[in-house]
């Protein structure tokens, strides 16, 4: 449709004030614009400095752990919210510059574009061909292919239902007119209909993702499946009771390590319609510090997790009966009797972690601005920088740096810790933080004498930090028997993310074989043995 231009005044006056008016709408146009310019520059540029902080983040692995994870959520919020901010100014404006003709580029230059990470390689291509003219639309003459023009998009389809019918086909002889069948096949759930792909969807859902089954069920139902939370509840206990035995073999491992990580969190468990509080403990292996498991000595990582219906130590000196090594762990009075040297198994070596030394210190230099506690922030930070160069290396090199470069630190904090100790009050914050440390003195420096320890117990919180989040989302555990399922779901999930194994595609695989796999070669199904099989696509 062509527009017919307005027709224009004429009189001298009026087409002066139009000129004008057009001249004050283009100016304002143009100084929006620049504004709007200015303001993506500045969120471009907080943008870029937000990704630089939260990658130096994350490329820490040692000290301050708890400020840094609360610092990097903080990080990650604030860029997704800028983020979105640029692609909405960025769409606003697309819409207004196709609302006015577009502007003439200079001949020879063509417009920038952002660069953009090309899309996933291994992913199937399907092609979509948009028909061109077989005519020339100018004069009709005919048209050669010169090439074209590929502008791809991701798209994602939602999850493909089907059944799978097992056939069993029945034949008779001929001859003494026996009849036979082939053997029925094993399934994860005895006289279930759930395959062993859809169980894994559930169980991950549930203690990979922390999606409750009432959402899980209500996210079925959008896609037109009925399973009520009572059938997926019935499959989770199943399951969870199925993989007691790769639970069992992982919890053993653990605790044939020389060294472990020790933590526990709370979780709210329903008790006579109120909650109560139970734990959630963790026991990790991992080695990979000092070397990784091709080192003689090391192993695979693994998270061994256990729940008690309290807090007393108890439940931890049940659970490590038979270890005895190092264990670091924060100063939580129930480890104290494993450390004991009349302990029957033999004593546990304590070594103390300084993230939780320096948090004390942290608190107060953020805060209070104290000086003492922010010198001692500093010279702890020293001590980190020398770990972070020294990961990955043999334990006996980890030790040689450390008896160069750490000890010497270590003595002079020690000095100036007693020094500042003696001048200050012993009610004092500073005071207190200082006490912490000089009580457990040995267990600190004991990282110097062993270059298979940490400087942190990190390992364990890190294994710990999902559980705070699915806290959110299922404010509380049923049971106690709830809270043992729990555990060992998370103990499969978070022993295959550190061996870098897909967890829904392990627990698919697994619950696949188990039925007919040998219990005594029930190692070969451990995340760190388990190699991930060729896909089977479904008959049609």
């Amino acid at each position: 449709m062509t527009t017919v231009p307005e027709p224009l005044p004429s009189d001298l006056a009026e087409a002066h004030a139009m000129i004008l008016a057009e001249r004050a709408a283009r100016l304002a146009a143009e100084a929006e614009a620049a504004t709007a310019k200015a303001t993506k520059r500045v969120l471009d540029l907080e943008i870029e400095r937000l990704k630089l902080e939260i990658a130096r983040l994350k490329r820490h692995r040692f000290g301050t752990s708890s400020e840094r994870s609360s610092r990097l959520e903080q990080l990650e919020l604030a860029l997704s919210e800028l983020e979105e901010t640029v692609a909405a100014a960025d769409a606003v404006q697309a819409l207004r510059a196709a609302e006015r003709p577009e502007p003439e580029q200079p001949r020879g230059t063509t417009p920038r574009k952002p660069a953009r990470r090309p899309l996933p390689a291994h992913l199937p291509r399907t092609r979509v061909v948009y028909p061109t003219p077989t005519t020339c639309p100018c004069c009709g003459g005919a048209v050669r292919k010169l090439g074209e023009e590929i502008t791809e998009s991701l798209e994602r389809l939602p999850a493909r239902w089907f059944v799978i019918q097992h056939v069993r086909e029945k034949v008779s002889c001929r001859c003494c007119e026996a009849i036979n069948e082939a053997p029925a096949p094993f399934h994860p759930i005895a006289r279930g209909r759930a395959g062993p792909n859809l169980l894994a969807e559930v169980m991950f859902g549930k203690y990979g993702l922390h999606l409750p089954l009432n959402r899980q069920s209500a996210c079925f139902a959008r896609e037109g499946i009925d399973l009520d939370v009572s059938t997926l509840a019935g499959w989770v206990g199943t399951v969870a009771a199925s993989l007691q035995p790769l639970t069992d073999a992982i919890a053993a491992h653990v605790r044939a390590g020389h060294r472990i990580h020790a933590d526990e969190t709370p979780v709210p468990v329903l008790a006579k319609g109120k909650t109560r509080e139970g734990r959630l403990w963790t026991i990790v292996r991992d080695d990979r510090p000092f070397g990784g498991p091709h080192l003689q000595g090391t192993g695979p990582p693994a998270a061994a997790y256990f729940y008690s219906p309290d807090r007393r130590g108890m439940h931890a000196e049940r659970f490590l009966a038979g270890f005895t090594g190092i264990m670091q762990a924060d100063a939580f009075s129930g480890f104290g009797r494993l450390y004991k040297p009349g302990r029957a198994d033999g004593p546990i070596v304590e070594a103390a972690c300084w993230s939780h030394a320096r948090r004390g210190f942290f608190e107060l230099a953020e805060l209070q601005k104290a000086p003492i506690a922010i010198e001692a922030v500093r010279r702890i930070d020293a001590l980190f920088a020398i770990e972070r160069e020294i990961t990955g290396l043999s334990a006996g090199q980890r030790l040689a740096v450390r008896a160069e470069r750490s000890r010497p630190l270590v003595g002079a904090l020690a000095a100036w810790l007693r020094d500042q100790y003696a001048r200050l009050s012993v009610k004092s914050a500073t005071a207190k933080a200082i006490d912490y440390m000089l009580k457990r003195w040995p267990s600190f420096t004991r990282f110097l004498d062993d270059g298979t320890i940490c400087l942190t117990n990190n390992a364990a919180e890190r294994a710990l930090r999902g559980i705070a989040v699915g806290r959110r989302n299922w404010t509380f555990a049923g049971s106690d028997e709830g809270g043992r399922r729990a555990a060992a779901m998370y103990t499969l999930i978070e022993t295959a993310k550190l061996n870098d194994v897909d967890p829904r595609a392990y627990l698919a695989d697994v619950l696949a074989r188990l039925p007919g796999h040998p219990a005594r070669r029930i190692d070969d199904l451990l995340p760190w043995n388990w190699q991930k099989p060729q896909p089977i696509s479904a008959a049609a």
